[in-house]
């Protein structure tokens, strides 16, 4: 396996049109697509992701309202959003 590794790479540095790259990332399997996605576009938390996981975490802005809809959940309150219209 480690070998199907390594000629992938070797053939990738063998491509010398944008042609030829676009082509071998639509051979790409989802996985390889997801890691070729993570390389180029590394994530980078922001004050706005900090912000929202905290929100989100355990005490949080959120946490009420997350507890308040599990409650709901378990009681069998849930219901369709938006409501059905009534005719």
């Amino acid at each position: 396996m480690r070998l199907a590794g390594l000629s992938k790479i070797c053939y990738i540095y063998g491509m010398s049109t944008v042609a030829e790259i676009k082509s071998a990332i639509d051979r790409l399997s989802f996985e390889e697509r997801c890691e070729l996605e993570a390389l180029l576009h590394p994530r980078v938390d922001d004050d706005w992701d900090r912000q929202m996981a905290a929100d989100a975490g355990p005490g949080g802005k959120l946490d009420r309202l997350k507890q308040a809809s599990i409650k709901e959940a378990e009681a069998g309150k849930l219901r369709d959003f938006p409501s059905p219209r009534s005719k």
